[in-house]
């Protein structure tokens, strides 16, 4: 795929070569097949080890998540939103790839809940620094007409690291063990993604822009309607991806009785339908009004949860994969596009600050709750439920948007 045209330029500007839009694209892939590939996505997988082991409960292995993102998503999210608008997204991404090591590292010693919280709280920190806000913001400032092809190339990272995830985690568990596995993961993202992130530049037009004067006040943001129309509408989507996904592995193994052998094989079609939905939902972004492609992306994910209920049926696990996984590959993606779209680039780290904020909370308290309704009731029926509301209800909101930009 070509990554050629349409940076963000001043008139009369030289346009940057065709080597570092490349340069800034690989960088975000390696930090998002790192940070959310290996780390995000790589983490459940683990969690019926612990279930087992440690004999916790679903609700307590899904709560890691939930808590650290809770505290760390008010207290720092709109902060960090700030930091890149004023300082550049570079230095945060460094420290958030350095957390997200760490937190592997540490989540793989760890045997009593105050460490799991400990390190779950870093794991959300490297999410936060160093995962989606700092790379949509780096490549809305180098990219315009053709942004969408580029997020959509370098969210294929995510793609990819929830590909090779499910195979990695699989092989280490059976060669060191759950923890051992944990490790090593932890180590992969410090060697992936710190060398990429240490030599990317910025766009010029981005630091011109910070160095003329204050940033832009985000207060006519927060006046805007369609500022929580879409935050609304990341919010239910991310709680419905996150709730799933997040539960996916209990589900299956501890309650449907797959075997691990089986569910690898089940997560890599996941994974390989969501970086298909990337690329093509990309491509679309860049073709059709993204209020549209939003709209597909969350009926996708809508569409997809029911099939969980008929799992027995022959074939219908595989449908729900597919389905499901190219609904989870648009729909991270599309959320700063439109943001992008509705607001322009000079307040985009703030605004997706903000936005990231509230669906880190959505995406916390979704598997929580699924969770916690499965150990009280003994089944996943009135969580998946929830879960299929709340994709609809995002669907709503995104249809009450604008087509195109209604503030600059």
């Amino acid at each position: 795929m070509s990554i050629k045209q349409d940076v963000v330029a001043e008139p009369g500007a030289a346009a940057p070569g065709s080597a570092r839009r490349a340069q800034v694209v690989l960088t975000s892939f390696f930090a998002l097949f790192s940070i959310v590939g290996l780390a995000l996505y790589g983490l459940p997988l683990f969690y019926d080890f612990m279930v087992e082991d440690f004999h916790w409960s679903r609700a307590q292995v899904t709560s890691g998540n939930a808590l650290s993102k809770l505290l760390v998503g008010p207290l720092f999210g709109f902060l960090a939103g700030w930091i890149v608008d004023r300082f550049g997204p570079r230095r945060m991404m460094l420290a958030g790839i350095l957390m997200a090591g760490t937190a592997l590292v540490g989540l793989s010693m760890i045997s009593s809940l105050a460490l799991f919280y400990l390190f779950y709280l870093f794991n959300a920190l490297g999410y936060v620094c160093g995962g989606p806000l700092p790379n949509q913001v780096l490549i809305s400032t180098w990219f315009d007409k053709s942004r969408g092809k580029a997020m959509g190339f370098a969210y294929l990272g995510i793609g990819i690291g929830f590909v090779t995830v499910p195979v990695l985690q699989y092989w280490l568990t059976n060669q060191f063990g759950w923890q051992g596995a944990l490790r090593a993961l932890g180590i992969l993202i410090v060697v992936i993604a710190l060398p990429m992130a240490l030599f990317v530049k910025e766009s010029p037009e981005s630091r011109k822009l910070r160095q003329a004067g204050p940033p832009v006040p985000v207060r006519d943001v927060l006046k805007n309607p369609y500022f929580y129309l879409l935050a609304v509408g990341s919010m239910c989507s991310i709680a419905a991806v996150g709730g799933t996904n997040q539960n996916l592995k209990l589900f299956l193994r501890l309650d449907k009785g797959y075997d691990a052998a089986q569910l690898v094989t089940f997560f890599m079609i996941i994974a390989s339908a969501s970086i298909f939905g990337r690329v093509f939902m990309g491509w679309l972004a860049d073709r059709f009004p993204k209020k549209y492609v939003m709209i597909l992306i969350y009926l996708l994910v809508g569409a997809a949860i029911p099939l969980l209920f008929f799992v027995h049926v022959p074939g219908v696990l595989y449908l729900f994969a597919i389905i499901f996984g190219i609904g989870l590959g648009g729909d991270y993606m599309i959320i700063p596009l439109m943001a992008a779209e509705i607001f322009g680039v000079r307040v985009m780290g703030r605004v997706m600050g903000i936005i990231l904020t509230a669906d880190g909370v959505a995406e916390a308290a979704g598997p929580w709750f699924v969770g916690l309704m499965r150990d009280r009731v003994g089944t996943y029926s009135i969580g998946f439920s929830l879960l299929i509301a709340l994709a609809l209800l995002g669907t709503v909101a995104v249809a009450m948007l604008p087509r195109g930009r209604k503030q600059s």
